[in-house]
C-alpha cells in the first residue's frame, strides 16, 4: 500500500476521447476547446469562459485583462499556492497579503485596513474547497472599486449560499486549474470565467499573443489581405491543446460523482476525529459548501505535526502540507516581506497537514487507523 493525498481519476472513457481527438484534425485551437468552454460555463452557471494553459497562466491573465499595472497593489491571503501572489509580480505590481480565518480563508474584516490608493485588485482564494464570505469581499470592492478575481483552482463544484462557485455573482472573474491532483484534470490546464463580454473578448486575445485576427475589430481598417491580423497588445501563449480539453469535458461530466465522493471521504474523516481532542477539524459555515480539494486537520503544534508526518510515511501515506505562507519563501524575502506579516496564517501553518483525499481512495480506513495509533 502506497497512499498519496491526491491523485487523478482517469477512466476508459478520458482515454478514448483524447485518442479520438488525436485522431482528429486538430491538435490545438479546435473545436474541442470551444465546446469544453461552453461545457464548463454550462456547468457552472457563467455567460463566458476562456480555456487556458494552466492555473497560473489564467491568474496572470485576469490581472492583465483586470488593468493591473506597474506600481499597484493586488490584495490576497498568504495561505495559498504562490501563484496567487505571483500573478501581482508578473505585472510589476505587488502583493499584499492579508490574514486569514480560523478557516484559513482570508478575513474579510481586515481587507479594508491594506487598501491604499494603489490597490486594483482583490484575490480571494477558496482554500481547500472552502468559499471565502464573497458577499463581504464585493460590498468592499464595489466601496473602493476594485476587481474582484476568485481564486478557485481548489474550488471547482463548491458552493456559496447555493450560487455555483464560478459564476462570477461576486466577483468579475474566477479562475480555475486542471492539474493531475484538482477535482478534473487536463493534465495541465485552467480556465477563467466571467460575465463580462468585454473582459471575454480580451482574454481570448492576450492568450493568443496578442493577436487579433476579426477584420471587424483591426486598427488598419484599410487592409483588407486576406492573410492579415495585428498584435495589438502584448500577449502570452497560453493556449490549451485540443486533446487536453477532450480529457476535460470527458471528465466534467463526473464532476458532480467526483465532488459527491470528496465530500463523503471529508465526513468520514469528520466522524473519525470529531471527538479526538489532538485534533482540530476545520468545519462548513452554513454558507458553505466545500468541494473538498484538501482535507487539513490542524494539530497543536509543528512538533506533533512532524512526528505524525513521519510516522504516517513510515506507514506509506504521503501526506502534504498546505501552505507555507507565501511571504516566507526566500523570493518575497528577498522584497523586504517580514516574518509575522500574517500571525493567524503563520500559526495555522504550524499545525496544519493535508491527509489523503481523491475520489479512487480505497484506504481511507487504514489512514485513520494509523492516525488513531499514532495518538494512542
Amino acid at each position: 500500500m502506497k497512499v498519496g493525498y491526491g491523485k487523478q481519476t482517469i477512466e476508459q472513457d478520458d482515454i478514448d476521447a483524447v485518442v479520438n481527438s488525436l485522431r482528429s484534425d486538430f491538435l490545438t485551437t479546435g473545436p474541442e476547446i470551444e465546446e469544453f468552454e461552453k461545457e464548463f460555463c454550462n456547468f457552472v452557471g457563467s455567460k463566458y469562459a476562456v480555456a487556458v494553459s494552466n492555473g497560473t497562466s489564467a491568474l496572470h491573465l485576469a490581472c492583465l485583462a483586470g488593468g493591473l499595472k506597474d506600481g499597484e497593489e493586488l490584495i490576497t491571503t498568504p495561505m495559498t499556492f504562490a501563484a496567487s501572489a505571483n500573478c501581482a509580480l508578473y505585472c510589476n505590481a505587488k502583493p499584499v497579503f492579508v490574514d486569514i480565518t480560523e478557516q484559513g480563508l482570508i478575513d474579510c474584516d481586515k481587507i479594508e485596513k491594506t487598501i491604499t490608493s494603489k490597490t486594483k485588485i482583490i484575490i480571494p482564494v477558496h482554500y481547500a474547497g472552502l468559499p471565502c464570505e464573497m458577499e463581504k469581499i464585493r460590498e468592499i470592492a464595489e466601496k473602493y472599486d476594485l476587481i474582484v478575481i476568485e481564486d478557485a483552482c481548489h474550488a471547482l463544484g463548491a458552493k456559496y449560499k447555493e450560487s455555483n462557485i464560478g459564476n462570477c455573482k461576486y466577483s468579475d472573474m474566477t479562475i480555475f486549474s486542471f492539474h493531475s491532483v484538482k477535482h478534473i484534470t487536463t493534465g495541465e490546464g485552467g480556465m477563467i470565467t466571467t460575465n463580462s463580454k468585454e473582459l471575454y473578448e480580451k482574454l481570448k486575445i492576450l492568450r493568443n499573443h496578442g493577436m487579433v485576427r476579426d477584420s471587424n475589430n483591426f486598427i488598419d481598417k484599410n487592409n483588407s489581405d486576406p492573410w492579415f491580423h495585428e498584435m495589438q497588445f502584448l500577449g502570452y501563449n497560453y493556449r490549451i491543446t485540443d486533446f487536453q480539453c477532450a480529457l476535460g469535458r470527458a471528465q466534467l461530466k463526473r464532476i458532480r460523482e467526483f465532488v459527491k465522493k470528496r465530500r463523503e471521504i471529508a465526513e468520514k474523516y469528520n466522524l473519525a476525529f470529531k471527538d479526538n481532542c489532538n485534533i482540530e477539524i476545520i468545519k462548513e459555515e452554513w454558507w458553505q459548501s466545500s468541494s473538498y480539494h484538501l482535507y487539513v486537520i490542524k494539530l497543536k503544534n509543528k512538533e506533533i505535526r512532524r512526528k505524525l508526518f513521519d510516522f504516517l510515511k513510515e506507514n506509506n501515506i504521503f501526506c502534504q502540507v498546505h501552505y507555507i505562507p507565501v511571504y516566507l519563501h526566500p523570493h518575497y524575502q528577498k522584497l523586504d516581506y517580514q516574518k509575522g506579516l500574517c500571525p493567524v496564517a503563520e500559526n495555522f501553518y504550524e499545525g496544519i497537514i493535508s491527509l489523503p483525499i481523491y475520489p479512487l481512495l480505497t484506504e481511507q480506513e487504514e489512514v485513520i487507523k494509523k492516525i488513531k495509533e499514532f495518538f494512542n
